[in-house]
C-alpha cells in the first residue's frame, strides 16, 4: 500500500474510532455501520480522484458530491430524481429531517431511539467530519490540523453525555488520531528515499557506546514518534486518574455533575429544567416506577428528588452538598415542631429497568430508607445519591416517611425564621427586574402575614391571574424568563414554580423549588404507577415550626394541599389532571437547602429527574483507604517518572567512580577498567553540559575540547589532562602505569563545568542529563539482538522449509 493510501485508511479509521463516543447516546448502534460504509465510499472516491490526479479543490468537490448522493440514496430516495440525483425535494426532506432530529435530541432521554432525524444527524455528521479529516490529512497532506474536527466530534459526544464521554471512548479517539499522525510521519520520511543504516557497530572503548542506535537513522524518527505519542496518551490517561482533585478531565465519569470525583466529599448538580420539559413532552408516557403505600390515599405521595435553592439571576440551581453513609434512621426533619400533626407511612417502590439516574425518588420527608447497593445520604435535602456508578435502574426499596399536616392557623402564626436562614433563602440577584417585586407586593397587598402572602401568590398564579398552562413554551428560570412569563402568562410548572419562589423571596419569605414526581395514577391491583408525564416542579416556602412547605401554583397540575386553601374564597380549586390524582403536603421541615439535582437524571424520564451523578462523594469520614492506596499507586509512578534520568545518572556515576569495579584477579586489568570508567564519566559529564562526544578525537583532543567548551579554570583543566593521560596509558602504552585519584579529578571537572554553566544548563544537566539517552540505546540494541536471535532460530528457517514444501521442485528450478 502506498503512503497516501495508508493515510487514507488511517483517516477514515480515526473518524470512526472517534465516532464511537456517540454510541452511548443512542440505541441501537446500527447507524455506525451505515456511517462506516458511506465513509469508506467517500474515502475511496477521494483516493480515485487523487490517483487521476485531479486538482485538490476538485477532489474535495468530488468527495462532497459523492457524500451528497449517498445521503440522498439512504435518506431521501423517494424525493430524488431517478432515485439518486438530489433536487429541491431532497433538500426540503433533509431540512425537515434535520429539524426533527434537533427536536428529538432535546426531547428524548439518553439513550435516545434512533429516529430518522437523529440517524441523519449522526450519519451525516460523521460523513462531514470524515470528509474534513480526509481533506486535511490526505488531500492537503497536513494530518496535525485534522485533530480539530476529530476533537469537535468527540466534544459533541462528551457534551451531550453531560459529564464527558467514558475513558474507553477517549482512548479509541486518541488512538485513531495517533495512528493518523504516525502514518503521515512515515509517509513524509519515505519521501527522502531509502536509507541504508548498515549493521550496528560494536561500542568502542573510547566512546563508551556513543554510537548511533541500532536500526540506523531511518528507524529513529519512527521510534521517536511512537514514544511521543505513547507518552502524550499516557499522560492524558494517567494524570487525571492520579490527581482526582483535577475533577473529571478527559477521563471524567459519564453522567456526573460538577461535584467531586471519586473520593470527593461534596456533590453538586446541574439545572434539570430542560429535562423536565422533555419528560412532559414525551410522545409516550413511559412508566418510571411503581409503588404501594400504607397511606389512606396517594394524594400526599409526591416523590421528591432535588431542591433548587440558589438563584443567581441566570438560573435556579442546587447547592453543593456533603454526603455520608446512610444512617439506619434518618435525622428528624429540621424546622418541624412537635405541635404539627404528622402521619407515619411505609412505601415500597420499584424503579423501571430503563430508568437510570443517580438520585433516588423519595417521599418527603423520609425517616428511614431500606435499599441495597452503594448509596450515600445528603442530610440537607434528605436525599440518597448513588456512589460509583450506582443508579436507580431496577431498584427496589422501602421508605418510611411522614405526611406533615399543618393547619392554616399554625402557618399563619409562624414566627420569623433565623437571620441566617433568611439571608440565604431570601436572596435575589440584582438583575431581577423590578416588575417581579412590584407584582408580588400588588398581589399580596391585603395580606397580614407570610402565610396569607404565600396563598395569595399561589391563587393568583393558579386561578386569578389569567395564566395558561402550556408545555411547549421555552423553559427558562432566569430573571428575564420570569419577567417574560409574568407578561405573557403562558408556561408550565417550571415557570409557575420559579416565578412564585422568586416573588416570595422579594417579600422576605424563604423559598426554593423542588423537582420530582406527582403521585401518579392508580392501577387495578391497588399499586400506583408514575410515568414521565408525572414529572413536576413546585415551590417550597419555609415556615418556622413547620419547615419547608409545598404550595401548588401550577393550574391543572397536582392538587392544592389542604393547608394552602384559605378559608376565604381567594382561589378556585385546581383540579388534578386526569392522570395526576395527587395533592400532597409532602416536603416539610428542612431549613437548610435541599439536595443537588442533575439534568441528566431528569432526561431519563423524571420531572426534574436529577442528573446522573453516579459518583457522589465519599462520606464525611474522609477518603477510604482503598481510594488512598489506589491513588497513591497511580500518582507515585507518575511523579517519579521525571526523576528517572536523574536517578540513573547518580547511580552510574557512583558505580564508575566509587565502586571498586570488576575484579578479574589481574591488578593491571582492574586498574585499566577503573581508568576507562572514569573516562566514560568525564565524557558523559561534558555531554550533560552540552559538549557532545566525538569518537573521532583522541583522549587528549577530547579533554582539550571539554576544557575549551566549558571554559574551565586551571585546576579543572589539569584534572582533565590527568584523566586523558591515564586513558592514553591504558590504550596505547605497552606497559601502562596505573594512575590514582582519577575519581577526584573527574569530580573536579564536573565542578568546573557547573561553575561556568548558566542556570538553565545546570538544571538540564541535573534533571534531564543528555547522556541518559544511553539507556534508550542499550534497550534498542538489546531488543534488536533478541529479535535477530529469534528470527534466525525460528522465523527464517521455518519460512524456508514451508516454501520448500509448498512449491514444486520444477517451479523452484
Amino acid at each position: 500500500m502506498s503512503g497516501r493510501g495508508r493515510i487514507t485508511v488511517c483517516a477514515a479509521l480515526a473518524t470512526l474510532l472517534t465516532a464511537c463516543a456517540l454510541l452511548p447516546l443512542v440505541e441501537p448502534a446500527g447507524w455506525l455501520l451505515q456511517a462506516a460504509f458511506l465513509l469508506v465510499v467517500v474515502a475511496g472516491a477521494g483516493a480515485l480522484c487523487r490517483r487521476v490526479p485531479l486538482a485538490r479543490p476538485l477532489t474535495v468537490a468530488a468527495q462532497a458530491l459523492t457524500g451528497l448522493l449517498l445521503l440522498t440514496l439512504v435518506f431521501a430516495r423517494e424525493e430524488a430524481l431517478a432515485g439518486v440525483l438530489p433536487g429541491p425535494g431532497v433538500f426540503r426532506e433533509f431540512g425537515q429531517l434535520l429539524a426533527e432530529g434537533v427536536d428529538d435530541v432535546g426531547r428524548y432521554a439518553i439513550p435516545a431511539p434512533v429516529t430518522g432525524g437523529i440517524r441523519l444527524l449522526l450519519v451525516g455528521g460523521v460523513l462531514v467530519i470524515g470528509l474534513i479529516v480526509d481533506t486535511l490529512a490526505v488531500t492537503y497532506r497536513s494530518a496535525a490540523p485534522a485533530g480539530l474536527p476529530l476533537l469537535a466530534l468527540y466534544s459533541v459526544a462528551a457534551g451531550l453525555s453531560q459529564g464527558g464521554a467514558g475513558w474507553l471512548w477517549f482512548l479509541l479517539a486518541a488512538a485513531g488520531y495517533l495512528l493518523l499522525l504516525l502514518a503521515e510521519g512515515r509517509d513524509r520520511l519515505s519521501q527522502w528515499g531509502r536509507v541504508f543504516g548498515g549493521t550496528p557497530r560494536a561500542p568502542s572503548r573510547l566512546g563508551a557506546g556513543l554510537e548511533r542506535g541500532v536500526g540506523g537513522p531511518a528507524a529513529a524518527p519512527a521510534r521517536t514518534g511512537r514514544r511521543i505519542g505513547a507518552v502524550a496518551l499516557g499522560i492524558a490517561l494517567v494524570v487525571p486518574a492520579a490527581l482526582p482533585t483535577l475533577g473529571g478531565g478527559l477521563l471524567g465519569h459519564q453522567g456526573r455533575g460538577s461535584g467531586a470525583g471519586p473520593g470527593g466529599g461534596t456533590i453538586s448538580a446541574v439545572n434539570p429544567l430542560v429535562s423536565l420539559q422533555n419528560s412532559l413532552n414525551q410522545p409516550e408516557d413511559r412508566e418510571v416506577l411503581t409503588y404501594r403505600t400504607s397511606a389512606d390515599g396517594a394524594q400526599d405521595m409526591y416523590l421528591r428528588i432535588v431542591a433548587l435553592d440558589q438563584f443567581d439571576g441566570s438560573s435556579w440551581k442546587p447547592s453543593e452538598r456533603r454526603v455520608g453513609d446512610v444512617p439506619a434512621t434518618l435525622p428528624a426533619p429540621a424546622g418541624l415542631g412537635p405541635a404539627v400533626r404528622t402521619t407515619a407511612v411505609t412505601t415500597s417502590l420499584a424503579a423501571a429497568d430503563w430508568y437510570k439516574q443517580s438520585w433516588l425518588p423519595l417521599p418527603y420527608p423520609a425517616t428511614q430508607v431500606r435499599i441495597g447497593g452503594k448509596w450515600r445520604f445528603e442530610p440537607e435535602g434528605r436525599t440518597l445519591v448513588g456512589d460509583r456508578g450506582q443508579t436507580t435502574r431496577g431498584a427496589e426499596y422501602e421508605v418510611s416517611s411522614l405526611i406533615v399536616q399543618p393547619t392554616a392557623d399554625q402557618l399563619a402564626a409562624a414566627v420569623r425564621p433565623s437571620a441566617e436562614l433568611l439571608q440565604e433563602y431570601t436572596r435575589v440577584p440584582e438583575s431581577l427586574p423590578d416588575v417581579v417585586g412590584r407584582t408580588a407586593r400588588s398581589v399580596t397587598s391585603g395580606a397580614s402575614n407570610d402565610y396569607e402572602r404565600a396563598v395569595g401568590l399561589q391563587d393568583w398564579f393558579a386561578a386569578n391571574g389569567g395564566f395558561t398552562y402550556d408545555t411547549e413554551v421555552a423553559a427558562g428560570s432566569g430573571s428575564e424568563a420570569i419577567a417574560r412569563f409574568l407578561k405573557q402568562k403562558e408556561g408550565f410548572c417550571v415557570h409557575f414554580s420559579f416565578s412564585m419562589a422568586a416573588m416570595a423571596r422579594t417579600l422576605g419569605i424563604p423559598a426554593r423549588v423542588a423537582v420530582g414526581f406527582t403521585p401518579g395514577t392508580s392501577r387495578t391491583d391497588g399499586s400506583m404507577s408514575v410515568g414521565l408525564k408525572d414529572a413536576h416542579a413546585w415551590p417550597e416556602l419555609y415556615f418556622e415550626g413547620i419547615g419547608w412547605t409545598r404550595f401548588e401554583p401550577t393550574p391543572t397540575r397536582g392538587t392544592v394541599p389542604d393547608y394552602a386553601i384559605e378559608e376565604s374564597p381567594s382561589r378556585g380549586s385546581s383540579q388534578p389532571e386526569e392522570e395526576q390524582p395527587s395533592s400532597s403536603a409532602a416536603p416539610s421541615a428542612e431549613p437548610s437547602p435541599s439536595d443537588s439535582c442533575t439534568a441528566g437524571t431528569t432526561q431519563q424520564g423524571d420531572c426534574g429527574v436529577p442528573p446522573q451523578q453516579s459518583d457522589s462523594g465519599p462520606t464525611d469520614r474522609g477518603l477510604p483507604w482503598g481510594t488512598i492506596l489506589a491513588t497513591a499507586a497511580l500518582a507515585l509512578p507518575a511523579l517519579a517518572l521525571p526523576a528517572l534520568p536523574l536517578l540513573w545518572r547518580v547511580r552510574v556515576r557512583r558505580r564508575r567512580l566509587d565502586a571498586p569495579g570488576r575484579t578479574t584477579g589481574d591488578a593491571d586489568a582492574d586498574a585499566a577498567e577503573r581508568t576507562l570508567a572514569a573516562w566514560r564519566e568525564l565524557i558523559d559529564s561534558g555531554w550533560d553540559y552540552g559538549i557532545v562526544p566525538d569518537d573521532s578525537q583522541t583522549p587528549r583532543q577530547a579533554s582539550a575540547r571539554i576544557v575549551r567548551s566549558g571554559t574551565l579554570d586551571t585546576t579543572a583543566e589539569e584534572a582533565a589532562q590527568r584523566v586523558a593521560a591515564a586513558v592514553e596509558q591504558v590504550l596505547y602504552a605497552p606497559l601502562p602505569h596505573p594512575a590514582t585519584g582519577l575519581a577526584a579529578d573527574v569530580r573536579q571537572v564536573r565542578a568546573g563545568l557547573r561553575a561556568t554553566a548558566g542556570r538553565g544548563t545546570r538544571l538540564r544537566a541535573l534533571f534531564a542529563p543528555r547522556s541518559a539517552v544511553r539507556v534508550v540505546w542499550a534497550c534498542a540494541r538489546w531488543r534488536s539482538a533478541l529479535v535477530a536471535r529469534w528470527s534466525a532460530r525460528w522465523g527464517v528457517e521455518r519460512w524456508a522449509n514451508a516454501v520448500r514444501r509448498a512449491v514444486p521442485s520444477r517451479l523452484r528450478g
